[in-house]
């Protein structure tokens, strides 16, 4: 199944994320926080965002969200710090933080691969909230 990492600069923002996206996961489902520094201060931190990236992995994959753009680059540099074959199976979605985990957390516990995941994830930035 792919696992999920939320990248925030807020470790709060990044933990409740994952505590709502955990309501609609099943049990085995990985899907953990990258929040905030080491010292608790706001930020990313890109060895945060490796060890959940690792913690996070199946052969399935892992599906990342960030919350802004430095997230992204922390996300980036996190990414050399992985082995290239994990590397080649980690994607970074284009999405609204909150609204794409949720779909791609239902989509990855109905076994659908990391590009249906990742093409879920980002087709939240459609959805429309007011109509």
């Amino acid at each position: 199944m792919v696992g999920i990492v939320i990248v925030s600069h807020s470790a709060k923002v990044a933990e409740g994320i994952c505590d709502l996206a955990r309501q609609m996961a099943k049990a085995d489902q990985k899907i953990l926080p990258a929040g905030g520094m080491a010292d608790g201060s706001i930020g990313t931190d890109a060895f945060k965002v490796s060890e959940a990236i690792q913690a996070a992995w199946s052969d399935d994959g892992v599906l990342v969200l960030v919350d802004l753009g430095s997230a992204l680059l922390s996300t980036d540099m996190a990414m050399e710090f992985l082995d290239e074959a994990i590397r080649e199976r980690v994607r970074v979605a284009d999405a609204p933080i909150l609204e794409g985990a949720i779909g791609a957390v239902v989509e990855a516990s109905v076994g659908s691969s990391l590009e249906q995941v990742l093409s879920t994830a980002e087709g939240a930035r459609e959805m429309r909230k007011i109509i």
